[in-house]
């Protein structure tokens, strides 16, 4: 179970993406390790830029997803809620065609605050893009309150 507070499969995981922007973009989970979580991302023409490469915003959308979910299964929901209170990412490798896949670990997995870093590599497992963010852990009773 690792990190994991809320045992779940990959099935369950990628239905919580139906209907959102995931869907659109392709991102599709494919992994859930120990303290990772794994999700592919295709390049096609939703995920590129007018000069035909994978748009960073696409690149950055893959990171916060697996920040966010990453952070968001290892809480109690029913005590804790996660938010993205910053995201950052260096873009290091052009990909103009296939696949890009994102690896999400967490650095920092504090009472009010978590860190992820996250790897988003090509088809020839070369780095593209490093991403990292910080989430807030919120109590739940004070997120309903807002």
């Amino acid at each position: 179970m690792g990190i994991w507070f809320q045992k779940v499969t990959l099935e369950q995981v990628n239905r919580m993406s139906e209907n959102t922007m995931l869907e659109q973009l392709g991102i599709e989970f494919t992994e859930i390790g120990e303290d990772y979580l794994k999700a592919v991302m295709p390049v096609d023409h939703r995920t590129r830029q007018p000069m035909g490469l994978l748009h960073g915003g696409a690149s950055v959308a893959l990171a916060e997803t697996l920040g966010s979910v990453g952070s968001y299964l290892t809480l109690n929901p029913a005590e804790y809620y996660c938010v993205t209170l910053e995201i950052n990412a260096n873009h290091l490798r052009a990909v103009r065609e296939g696949t890009v896949t994102g690896t999400g670990r967490p650095i920092h997995l504090g009472r009010s605050t978590q860190i992820w870093e996250i790897r988003i590599t090509d088809h020839n497992n070369k780095l593209v893009s490093l991403g990292r963010m910080t989430q807030a852990i919120v109590d739940a009773s004070k997120m309903l309150k807002e």
